[in-house]
């Protein structure tokens, strides 16, 4: 039987997008989007003794900003159920606070669970707190590939503190750069180094981290990791940098 779809309302353009300018798509993409959660059911449901409750809050301020939410979400750090503290470290990314960090840090140490260290690793790169630095360099050296990428991402955060955070990150970064087995990793070191040279002086701290970046643009045997290495040295704008890169180009070697 041969549908009819003459009263079928198309609130879509003639490329699939939807039409702004005709109201009832604008209903429509009203009515597709649910309504964001409500922090004070949310509030409440932090401290529930139901495993999935606890869950659903703590989910729901990674996308609500609420300091009330704080100590509830610290105190989940510890949950027995790993999926409540994975939300809750990430709900504190989201909902940053200096109390935080220390749970934070202590949590990192001893979580048997690679989805919460790595959720814990981005909340304390958020946090842009000098107490983060050494935990976080640890974590590049020593944990699983997930939370090594998000640990040189974190790093990347002391760009925002003093010299005297930068120059200590800067030497792990540019060690992972060279010997992390993962080209993901490897990238995020990259990235990482970059942002952290547009903060320096020309000194010799900055020469060995433009000479990381070289070293990943030359020898890497990752496309990704040339790519984004490159795309460093051009952010960096270090002339010695943009010398090489012009050559390279000019020999068709990227």
């Amino acid at each position: 039987m041969q549908q009819d779809h003459s009263s079928t309302l198309n609130t879509k353009n003639i490329d699939g997008n939807i039409d702004l300018d005709d109201p009832l798509a604008i209903l429509d993409v009203m009515e597709e989007t649910p309504p964001p959660p409500d922090p004070e059911e949310m509030l409440l449901l932090l401290d529930s003794p139901e495993t999935p409750q606890r869950m659903l809050a703590a989910r729901a301020f990674c996308e609500l900003q609420d300091d009330r939410a704080i100590p509830s979400l610290i105190s989940l750090l510890t949950d027995v159920c790993p999926l409540v503290r994975v939300s809750a470290a990430y709900g504190l990314g989201r909902n940053l606070s200096p109390a935080a960090v220390e749970p934070l840090i202590q949590q990192l140490e001893k979580d048997w669970n690679g989805y919460v260290r790595k959720g814990i690793v981005w909340a304390l790169g958020n946090s842009k707190d000098r107490r983060v630095l050494s935990p976080l360099i640890a974590a590049l050296k020593t944990d699983i590939s997930a939370v090594r990428l998000w640990a040189a991402s974190g790093l990347a955060q002391m760009a925002e503190l003093s010299y005297t955070e930068i120059v200590t990150a800067i030497p792990p970064l540019i060690e992972a750069l060279r010997l992390d087995e993962v080209a993901a990793v490897r990238s995020n070191c990259a990235w990482a180094i970059g942002q952290l040279c547009r903060e320096m002086p020309a000194n010799a701290v900055y020469a060995g981290a433009i000479d990381g970046l070289l070293y990943a643009l030359e020898e890497d045997l990752d496309l990704g990791v040339q790519a984004d290495a490159k795309a460093a040295l051009l952010r960096v704008g270090d002339p010695r940098g943009l010398q090489i890169i012009e050559t390279m180009e000019l020999e068709g070697l990227i």
